[in-house]
């Protein structure tokens, strides 16, 4: 939390970083999963340990012959310790004689070491015995030591010592030379005869144990081998000391120094290390370069060996490239960052695999990998199958009939993926779709709440809203189109000629001829295509094919020049079919009469003709006339009752109007004025006492073709309580009647409460031609 970076446990430099001269620790720190850290800890070298020899004492035998500047390598202290802590130089202390020197010496690598150098000729007679301390110092402050005790003995020798051919030699070596590879022949001669002049090679008593454990020499030949496994990464320099000597008694061997130089080879393949990676999933809204994960790649090979090139596998933006890719820092280290927007919809998962590779010969890979899950977001839509769905419903359906469903899908996850179906809000004509159609909000399901009528609705859409439980939620919407199929549920009407209890009688004048136009049937069907579509036929009473009657149109013709002889009066069934599944059809029964009489002229009326009938007395003509006589009777008393009859609702107004035609001897027409044909129009009118408020009560646009015309005008003051009733009366003759209409005009002059003034004035519409 506060970033406060604390050692953890005792810090050893020498345990941590046992070769290196500059002890240096890197840690990365991730700070918030986005930014990385790199901290550099440089361990200090505290002057914690002193120089120490393998052992207390050492003996050596020197021959009483050796020559001053003879040489003698001693054993090297050891001081984990660093730079100026480390081991700084040798000292030589308790020569009473000054017989022996000491000489520093520093090797390739850097350390030092002491060789005892004679200064004055020996005489074993003399003094056979010296002891001798070596004393090691470090460069600390205060410095520390450590001694080792030499104990020199001098011995009687042969006089000449075996030589090498140089005092030292280089040679470079691969590294992990197989085992048993020549290194170098060494060779060293002694001028001496027999015993004394026979050379053994070994390795200086004083050769470090990593050199015995990986080369080996033959004492006879001096041939120096591989014996163990060479690695340039761990020690890419190594010295060894080689010594020879007779066999001579007192032999005083001689000393080389061999330098072996390994040749890295690219036999490290790169490591890879997961410094940190992101825990849990990975939201699919993560923006590119978000951190997922810190790698350190390493390879302990040198030069081109150790030059590491690294990769996301199967990264790079291509098609089927996961999002992912490397970015380098410093130091070996790379980041893991997504280069590009995630889509959990395609892939909810990921491999990311790591591939480092060198650039040796051949060169090295290696590869490591972590798994990514992506984490569900809302950012899908519910998506329609279809963008318009048909649906098709027989009419007379019952309600509540399944009409079919819709589907919409989100790819998303748990209630981001869950998806609720609705009706947007919309009308059919003026009825709102709610009282159609229903859809079921879990599975889309659409169902009818009414029974349709292909013949009042033909089809209808709507809109269907599908949203998800996202949070913020999103939706769409698809168009749902339902078409109402015709079914044959109505029956043919026979409308022509007029039938009375599905009769007709049809009139033909005698001699009329063959092919003559007895009458048409006509019937209508409120079912369309198929099911509306209409045949005529006669399916009784012609069975001596005296008429034929043509199956579309539904004409009669005569078919027999002779027909009225042979039946003067034909009673023929007529049947209408119509094409539906299952066929409808209405029948009716003409009784075709013959008419004594001339031929009537083209355009005159042929069925039911009046001007051609013969005088004779039906039954049902007494019954005609005494039905119409009553229903007039009881209209003009419903329209007196009316008439007199205070009005308490005005709401309720409906008006018969019966105006005569021009002739005055055919039937009068009646029409239907309802209160929403009626405007009230102000304006201003004046009497004897000063001006008034007027209401003209005009017809309305509706009625503009109808035979009807009025404009009535009464005064309605504002104090006049809903239980008055206003009268006509008649109106002068200067009124414009627009041409072509019959008009009335009167104006409502009284008072409900005047009724006893106004019956002279008061007239009955129904009495009245022209009002």
């Amino acid at each position: 939390e506060s970033g406060l970076l604390y050692t953890k446990q005792r810090i050893d430099r020498e345990a941590l970083c046992r070769r290196s001269a500059k002890c240096q620790l890197s840690l990365e720190v991730f700070a918030n999963d986005q930014e990385i850290c790199m901290i550099k800890v440089e361990i200090q070298d505290l002057n914690d340990n002193a120089p120490a020899f393998p052992s207390d004492q050492v003996d050596m035998d020197i021959s009483e012959n050796a020559a001053p500047g003879t040489r003698f390598p001693l054993t090297s202290a050891h001081d984990p310790d660093a730079g100026d802590n480390g081991l700084r130089t040798y000292l030589l202390t308790r020569d009473d004689y000054g017989l022996f020197s000491l000489d520093v010496k520093s090797r390739g690598d850097g350390t030092k070491f002491p060789e005892l150098v004679i200064q004055k000729p020996l005489d074993r007679e003399e003094q056979s015995h010296h002891t001798l301390v070596l004393t090691a110092l470090d460069g600390g402050d205060p410095p520390r030591s450590g001694t080792v005790q030499i104990n020199v003995r001098l011995i009687d020798s042969n006089d000449n010592s075996p030589v090498f051919e140089a005092a030292s030699y280089v040679v470079e070596l691969p590294e992990n030379a197989p085992l048993g590879t020549a290194v170098i022949d060494l060779n060293a001669t002694d001028a001496d005869e027999g015993t004394n002049g026979e050379v053994l090679y070994s390795f200086s008593g004083y050769a470090p144990e990593r050199v015995r454990d990986l080369f080996s020499i033959d004492p006879q030949s001096g041939l120096i081998r591989v014996k163990g496994n060479l690695d340039y990464e761990e020690s890419g320099l190594i010295e060894i000391d080689v010594q020879a000597r007779d066999l001579g008694p007192n032999p005083i061997p001689a000393h080389c120094k061999v330098t072996v130089r390994l040749i890295d080879r690219n036999d490290n393949a790169p490591t890879i290390g997961f410094v940190s990676v992101r825990q849990g999933a990975l939201s699919e809204a993560a923006p590119p370069g978000t951190v997922i994960a810190l790698v350190r790649v390493t390879d302990r090979d040198s030069g081109k060996n150790g030059q590491l090139q690294c990769r996301v596998l199967g990264g790079g933006g291509g098609p089927g490239a996961i999002p992912f890719t490397l970015e380098e820092n410093y130091d070996n280290f790379y980041t893991v960052v997504t280069d590009r927007p995630l889509d959990r919809e395609a892939q909810d998962e990921y491999n990311v695999t790591i591939v480092a590779r060198d650039e040796g010969n051949p060169p090295l890979n290696s590869t490591k990998s972590f798994s990514v899950r992506i984490l569900d977001e809302n950012d899908n839509p519910p998506r329609f199958s279809k963008n318009l769905y048909v649906l098709q419903v027989p009419e007379n359906n019952i309600p509540g009939e399944y009409l079919g469903s819709v589907l919409a899908q989100d790819p998303d996850l748990g209630q981001n993926g869950t998806v609720s179906y609705s009706i947007l809000p919309g009308h059919v004509g003026d009825v709102s779709i709610y009282t159609y159609v229903s859809v079921n909000p879990t599975n889309g399901a659409i169902y009818a709440l009414r029974s349709f009528n292909y013949e009042q609705t033909k089809h209808f859409e709507f809109r269907v809203l599908a949203k998800d439980s996202g949070s913020p939620h999103r939706e769409s919407n698809a168009t749902v189109r339902v078409t109402v199929l015709d079914v044959n549920d109505n029956a043919p009407l026979i409308v022509l000629p007029a039938l009375i209890n599905d009769t007709a009688e049809l009139q033909v004048p005698r001699n009329a001829g063959v092919g003559y136009p007895v009458g048409t049937v006509r019937a209508l069907d409120s079912d369309f295509g198929e099911s509306g579509r209409l045949t005529y036929e006669i399916v009784e009473g012609n069975e001596e094919h005296l008429f034929e009657m043509d199956p579309t149109s539904g004409e009669i013709r005569t078919l027999h020049p002779y027909w009225e002889e042979l039946s003067p009066v034909a009673e023929l069934v007529v049947k209408v079919s119509d094409h539906g599944k299952p066929s409808l059809s209405a029948v009716a029964k003409l009784i075709v009469r013959a008419l004594a009489g001339p031929l009537p002229e083209a355009g005159e009326p042929q069925v039911n003709g009046e001007q051609h009938r013969r005088p004779h007395w039906d039954l049902s003509l007494p019954l005609i006339v005494t039905l119409s006589t009553v229903s007039i009777i009881l209209l003009a008393a419903m329209i007196t009752i009316a008439v007199k009859c205070k009005r308490e609702n005005k709401e309720i107004r409906t008006y018969n109007c019966r105006i005569a035609d021009g002739s005055g001897g055919g039937k009068g027409k009646k029409k239907k004025i309802s209160k929403n044909d009626i405007m009230l129009v102000p304006s201003e009118g004046e009497d004897s006492r000063g001006p008034l408020n007027v209401m003209n009560v005009v017809s309305s646009p509706s009625l503009a073709t109808s035979p009807m015309y009025f404009d009535y005008q009464t005064r309605l003051p504002l104090s006049s309580p809903r239980s008055e009733v206003m009268y006509l009366k008649p109106a002068s003759n200067n009124l414009t009647v627009p041409q072509g209409h019959v008009g009335c005009h009167t104006s409502f002059t009284g008072q409900g409460t005047n009724a006893s003034e106004a019956p002279p004035s008061r007239m009955s519409i129904i009495q009245v031609g022209d009002f």
